[in-house]
């Protein structure tokens, strides 16, 4: 089993930068994809970005091409989210996300362990 804990969220100006952190416990997370999904009030689970087990590969939903960035540390266990040029459409609970497998997805259903959430409120 792989346990996710999400840190990093908090209450940021439109325009503003923010990194959310995901630390992972379990021997075999380097052998999971990682990714990040989000939640806004009153709407369904979102795909954000994903990278491959090696890190060698990144899949992002297009709403954040080019302002988020996902990358991960496998000798520190840990996923990461950059995310600049913060929109107030950017608000909402993430979540880091593990599936089993070489490839990226966006699927959610695909994803086998999930964080709690970590919130992201981006004022305009």
């Amino acid at each position: 089993q792989v346990q996710l804990a999400e840190s990093g969220g908090g209450l940021v100006q439109a325009g503003g930068s923010l990194r959310l952190s995901c630390a992972a416990s379990g021997r075999t997370f380097s052998s999971y994809a990682m990714g990040w999904f989000r939640q806004a009030p009153g709407k369904e689970r979102e795909f954000v970005a994903v990278i491959s087990w090696s890190g060698g590969s990144t899949y992002y939903a297009d709403s954040v091409k080019g302002r988020f960035t996902i990358s991960r540390d496998n000798a520190k266990n840990t996923v990461y989210l950059q995310m600049n040029s913060l929109k107030p459409e950017d608000a909402a609970v993430y979540y880091c996300a593990a599936r089993s497998g070489l490839l990226v997805s966006p699927m959610k259903h695909e994803y086998d362990y999930w964080g709690q959430g970590t919130q992201v409120t981006v004022t305009s």
